[in-house]
């Protein structure tokens, strides 16, 4: 029984990769910060989960095959993107609020969009992992996120972990529309929205050992 789940788990990762690279590559022809964007993001979310499970928080669900899925399936938290057009997607300027609401819709088509992409590929279990990512990252503890609105516990465990990575990496990094900020001032942030944005055990991990998120999310 376990051979054929680590068989299972294998085919799998192997078969999403090669469906996260040919997505990527799609994505980032329209979106040029998401190729290296979504490359980061994977080793954060592993860095992240490997923390959170040595200080022993979440450490009952965060086993070596959650772990693996969650950096396998981590690339395709953005693939929802395809659904935005690319005048708002590179707007070098602020969005709009209607330019904002249309960029919201990227959640919802992501989780559909993976569901579609896994289906006949991928056990329900699996898929519903992938696409839980996808939908919920953008989610917030205090429940003003979106799509849904959901709140602490009800958000998956992968997304509220998702959500971390993209942040930090998001506020470090150099977009068409901002300035990068120093690791520092990033830090501030994620320390200020625990228990609003971030779940608050997480974002204590991530604190706690941000040097190994400074140094390109390999965990020691």
């Amino acid at each position: 029984m376990q051979t054929a789940l680590k068989e299972e788990r294998g085919k799998i990762i192997s078969i999403s990769e090669h469906i996260v690279s040919t997505l990527a590559n799609l994505i980032e022809s329209r979106d040029l910060e998401t190729g290296e964007h979504v490359a980061r993001t994977s080793e954060y979310v592993r860095t992240l989960a490997e923390c959170a499970r040595r200080d022993g928080v979440y450490a009952d669900v965060l086993t070596d095959d959650c772990i693996a899925l969650l950096e396998a399936f981590a690339p395709l938290h953005d693939v929802g993107k395809i659904v935005v057009s690319d005048s708002i997607l590179r707007k070098p300027g602020r969005l709009t609020p209607e330019e904002f609401e249309e960029m919201k819709k990227h959640a919802s088509a992501g989780g559909r969009v993976v569901r579609e992409i896994l289906d006949g590929i991928a056990g329900e279990e699996q898929m519903k992992f992938a696409s839980d990512i996808a939908m919920y990252h953008h989610e917030k503890w205090d429940g003003s996120g979106y799509p849904e609105g959901l709140s602490g516990a009800d958000i998956p465990l992968n997304a509220r972990i998702m959500a971390i990575a993209e942040v930090y990496d998001a506020l470090v990094s150099e977009r068409c529309y901002k300035k990068p900020m120093t690791p520092d001032q990033a830090c501030r942030i994620i320390e200020e929205d625990a228990g609003k944005h971030f779940d608050p055990q997480l974002a204590k991990i991530f604190l706690d050992h941000r040097e190994e998120f400074e140094k390109g999310g390999k965990a020691s």
